[in-house]
């Protein structure tokens, strides 16, 4: 079973539309309304009108050291996806802010994962505006 972590805590697979892989969906596989389960490894621009049109994307992370998926996120914020975006797991609390920041709505973690990392390390991070990097050096 998976949690699903928002800027409010955990919470229940609220998702009940489905997964489907890009390779099934470039495959004519019928599954209307399903979310597109994403590798980082696929190329955006190549499927571009397919990934825009999904309701939710989940994208895959190998584990928290490849960050690929965070570029995927942006690249795809950036090209103007506006459906829900999860992170799948692999990713950590630390990672959460990041996360956020790169265009993800939420982030998956298996019950393993929650049960070390409890809600509060990931609540910790959910103020992820007010903690900027990159604007704190601006300022």
């Amino acid at each position: 079973m998976s949690i699903i972590v928002t800027d409010r805590g955990f919470g229940p697979d609220d998702w009940t539309g489905g997964f489907q892989t890009l390779e099934g969906a470039l495959a004519g596989a019928g599954c209307a309304g399903c979310a597109l389960d994403l590798d980082p490894v696929h190329e955006i621009a190549e499927h571009r009108e397919l990934l825009l049109s999904a309701p939710m994307i989940r994208i895959a992370f190998a584990s928290f050291a490849d960050g690929r998926g965070f570029t995927v996120a942006r690249s795809l914020r950036l090209a103007g996806f506006a459906g829900r975006l999860r992170a799948g797991p692999g990713l950590i609390s630390d990672q959460y802010a990041m996360a956020r920041r790169a265009g993800f709505d939420e982030v998956e973690i298996t019950d393993a994962l929650a049960r070390r990392q409890p809600e509060a390390q990931w609540l910790f991070r959910a103020d992820w505006r007010n903690y900027d990097h990159q604007s704190r050096l601006r300022g």
